[in-house]
């Protein structure tokens, strides 16, 4: 990317580009470890995302420096050439560095805690990849881009923000998030199974018109304690390869796919049995993916008749329940008292996400204000 091109556009505009979180049930099973050799078997993933979302916003910054904002972080800034991408922002740097961009300021807010584990540095891969793909879609450079000069679709956002992210993350990485944050809405995920066929198929679950039904069948809350994905995936891909737990697996497989059938038709009954289960054989391969927080939180859900369970890898984090609006009302109380025992802890405001990406781009009418949308 020719860095004067580029300063020029963000000095002149506003770009901006947004992306949703989720909530989840048979993640890991979006790892290719685990769905080829379980793919007579033919897992699945279901996520639905939520509008908590995380927005990227490019500004023009010195000249050969790549500088990183963000909420919970300190601000870095490095050479393009030099940018770690081990850092807790490393990711971002390694997207700027796929399209050679420098002297960008690179701000990212987002609507979740952080490291919540509801997916959110993945959406920010996929919003900064929207947003600097649509500079390069104004700059008209062909030549250069990686997108031909013609914009991305959702589908090569999110299969570009994954491979980014799993070539520096140093443990395999799953693909969900980055489709919840592309399309947005309530799916399931059908992985690879032959070679030939496409990455990921979608299967919408529940339509946008009972979004706002369903949204009243959830609970979502924060444990106070932000979480380290790849430390317990990583013991799931060791005992998976190793040759451990491969029944339990398949157990997670089927659980999976009832869940999806049941979600599909409303029956809640069925669906919380299923999500318990699923929960229970994590915590047996893994008895710490639920801190104190999370296993109280679980504890309670079961006993006032609902399903609940870890967002992501655990660890921390979110938990989400799932029941009839009784018990979800019953629930809430509940679970505000065990949250009240963590200054961070908390219940999160939960709505369905029907968008999954978006961009904006605006002429700025004031060139001195940079941080104001609509000076």
């Amino acid at each position: 990317m020719k860095n004067g091109d580029l300063r020029k556009i963000l000095e002149m505009q506003n770009i901006e580009a947004s992306a949703p979180c989720r909530i989840d049930m048979g993640g890991t099973l979006d790892i290719s470890t685990f769905y080829y050799p379980l793919r007579h078997f033919f897992p699945c993933t279901f996520n639905l995302a939520i509008d908590l979302r995380t927005r990227v916003r490019l500004l023009p910054h010195n000249e050969k420096l790549v500088k990183v904002t963000s909420m919970g972080f300190e601000s870095v800034e490095y050479p393009l050439e030099k940018a770690p991408f081990d850092h807790p922002l490393g990711l971002m740097f390694a997207v700027a560095a796929y399209f050679g961009a420098e002297g960008v300021n690179i701000v990212i807010e987002s609507s979740s805690p952080p490291r919540s584990a509801l997916g959110g540095s993945s959406a920010a891969a996929v919003a900064l990849v929207a947003a600097f793909s649509e500079v390069y879609k104004q700059m008209g450079d062909s030549k250069d881009s990686p997108m031909g000069g013609t914009g991305i679709s959702r589908q090569k956002a999110a299969i570009l923000a994954h491979a980014i992210e799993e070539s520096v993350a140093g443990v395999p990485c799953g693909l969900q998030d980055q489709l919840a944050a592309a399309y947005g809405g309530v799916n399931a995920w059908r992985w690879r199974s032959n070679i030939d066929e496409p990455l990921f198929k979608q299967e919408c679950v529940v339509k946008k018109s009972f979004f706002k039904d369903l949204e009243r069948h959830i609970l979502l809350a924060y444990c106070g304690a932000p979480h380290e994905s790849k430390n317990i995936n990583k013991r799931w891909i060791q005992q998976f390869v190793s040759g451990k737990n491969r029944n339990l697996w398949i157990e997670i497989v089927k659980s999976t796919k009832k869940f999806v059938e049941a979600i599909s038709v409303f029956n809640f009954k069925d669906a919380l049995i299923l999500m318990n289960n699923e929960t229970a054989i994590r915590k047996k391969m893994t008895p710490d993916v639920l801190d104190d927080m999370g296993g109280r939180l679980v504890d309670s859900a079961v006993k006032n008749g609902c399903g609940a369970r870890f967002t992501g890898a655990g660890g921390g984090g979110c938990i989400w329940a799932l029941g009839d609006m009784e018990k979800i009302d019953r629930l809430r109380e509940a679970w505000g008292k065990i949250l009240f025992d963590r200054q961070e802890a908390c219940l999160l405001d939960l709505k369905i996400d029907s968008k999954g990406v978006l961009y904006k781009s605006s002429k700025k009418t004031c060139l001195t204000c940079l941080n104001c949308l609509d000076c």
